[in-house]
């Protein structure tokens, strides 16, 4: 069990390392060469560990300033809206299947 409890913090510890050196804020994009679509979906999806690393971060942004305009935007809501409200119809999907397996009896 130990032994298993150590890689787990070693990967949680690797991925978290592995995602701060992709979140907006990072002075990677320029007026010159902004962030895109796949970056608006890639922060998108990071927005959650961005919100709490700008926390105690000041260069550390939820959303990339230095854009591509619309289609940034674009993609950064797809994946907000995908990653939060996904999780949130599987869960709904979930409790009415239980609910009508109550209901046959």
């Amino acid at each position: 069990m130990k032994k298993k409890s150590i890689l787990l913090i070693l990967l949680v510890a690797m991925m978290a390392v592995l995602l701060t050196g992709c979140l907006p804020g990072d002075s990677k994009y320029t007026s010159e060469d902004p962030a895109g679509f796949f970056w608006g979906i890639w922060h998108g999806w990071l927005a959650p560990l961005s919100l709490i690393i700008g926390l105690f971060n000041d260069t550390t942004r939820v959303y990339e300033v230095n854009n591509t305009g619309w289609w940034y935007d674009f993609g950064f809501y797809i994946a907000i809206i995908s990653g939060f409200g996904g999780v949130r119809l599987s869960r709904k999907k979930a409790k009415s299947k239980s609910k009508s397996s109550r209901d046959d009896y």
